[in-house]
């Protein structure tokens, strides 16, 4: 490990075509600028570290879940398991007709952003005269 003593605005280069910058010093942090090309990942440790143990996790499935998923691919329904407290459940006494109005569905979340990107705003109208 290259371990360097470096002022604010002072660069590091790395081979010929990275750049990191010592942007400002505060406190016992500091912020850092990377100038690099696009296909060079550049990820925080603690963040790969986060992903990788969500994936491994998301990946112990147990073999009833497996099951169910091969059945769901296949095209077979498994009967929903049995609640826990029948008094719990939020199915109706009776079975809606065919004629019966849909519920009403609450609309759909807004799109998540990344950090660093807007959301599209509409355009505004023309302003009313007062």
């Amino acid at each position: 490990m290259l371990v360097l003593t470096r002022k604010k605005g002072e660069r590091v280069l790395i081979g010929d075509d990275i750049v990191v910058t010592l942007i400002d010093i505060r406190g016992d942090g500091v912020r850092i600028g990377f100038d690099a090309p696009r296909g060079v990942p550049i990820q925080r440790a603690e963040v790969v570290v986060a992903v990788t143990e969500a994936n491994t996790e998301a990946a112990a499935t147990s073999a009833s879940t497996a099951e169910t998923l091969v059945g769901l691919l296949r095209g077979v329904r498994h009967p929903a398991p049995e609640p826990a407290d029948p008094a719990a459940t939020d199915v109706p006494a009776e079975p809606a007709t065919p004629d019966a109005p849909a519920a009403p569905t609450a609309p759909p979340a807004p799109p998540a952003t990344i950090r660093g990107q807007r959301r599209p705003h509409p355009k505004p109208g023309p302003r009313p005269n007062l």
